[in-house]
């Protein structure tokens, strides 16, 4: 029963990272906690339902986009409404919390009223057909694919060492002729289009999703934010390593604590008070890769 539950918090905890690194790119880069996060993984989900549900196109498609509308939609909030008010960290971040809201509820009156679905139930299926442990591992595997195809972008690549420059200093790197305006749309689209991916492969994992996912146990949302705190608001690192301890955690405490079904997504906000207790910082500070 003990590696059971090591082999399902190895795979969760490599779901909950690429839940979170979107969310921990953006405030790595701008300084913006992007409460709208929520909503772009709702929107991946929704995404590949009408592809793959809806249209019966398979669901690698409902994957792709998934994917694809995340980047989309993570490119328009930040050309559309963010750029204008970057400087105002409190507007931005009733801005994002509303537009995050703003997706839900879209979602919500689309499926009921255009789609005929019930938007509590959106069903999405599992990437590899009815295999559980197939499906794990596709998401062990391909998590930790784009995780490492991101840090060598970040840290190995022209555009990455430019986002790693606007990370430091938004003035400084316009100094040295980086358009600092690029590269947060840049961040803005890779941190949507891993929303988008998560938000296909958590609803897959649930056996569907819903308007409300974003909130609801697991609440990624909560996990996103949960996650950056402990690894260090801004480290691309620091959110792999919090994704773990949180999934481990979590799991170990559903697992076997009295009443452990009932304390999903409770865990990890104990583990997040505690963190902000003792170590406020998170586990590797600000950064924005390493």
């Amino acid at each position: 029963m003990v590696l059971d539950t090591i082999l399902s918090a190895t795979f969760i905890s490599a779901l909950y990272a690429v839940i979170a690194i979107g969310f921990t790119l953006i405030f790595g880069v701008g300084g913006i906690l992007n409460f709208a996060h929520g909503g772009f993984i709702t929107l991946g989900a929704f995404s590949a339902y009408i592809a793959s549900g809806y249209f019966g196109l398979p669901i690698f498609v409902g994957l792709l986009a998934g994917t694809l509308v995340g980047a989309a939609v993570g490119g328009a909030t930040y050309m559309g409404v963010i750029r204008y008010v970057r400087t105002r960290p409190v507007t931005i971040l009733i801005l994002t919390f509303v537009i995050g809201f703003f997706m839900m509820y879209f979602v919500r009156v689309f499926g009921r009223e255009i789609l005929k679905i019930d938007p509590l139930n959106i069903p999405v299926d599992p990437v590899i057909g009815s295999s559980s442990f197939g499906n794990d591992v596709f998401i062990f595997a391909t998590s930790w694919l784009l995780i490492g195809a991101l840090f060598y972008f970040v840290n190995y690549t022209r555009t990455g060492r430019a986002i790693i420059a606007v990370s430091m200093s938004d003035k400084g790197a316009s100094l040295v002729g980086i358009d600092s305006e690029r590269i947060n749309l840049i961040t803005w689209v890779l941190a949507g289009a891993f929303a988008g991916y998560a938000g296909v492969l958590l609803a897959g994992s649930l056996g569907g999703g819903s308007w409300l996912m974003s909130i609801e146990p697991p609440a990624p949302l909560v996990l996103s934010f949960a996650i950056v705190i402990l690894g260090g608001l801004g480290s691309i690192k620091g959110s792999v390593v919090g994704a773990y301890i949180i999934g481990f955690f979590e799991t170990f405490t559903v697992t076997f604590a009295p009443g452990g079904s009932q304390l999903a997504g409770i865990s990890s906000l104990v583990l997040l008070l505690v963190f902000l207790l003792v170590k406020p910082e998170g586990l590797f500070g600000r950064e924005a890769a390493e």
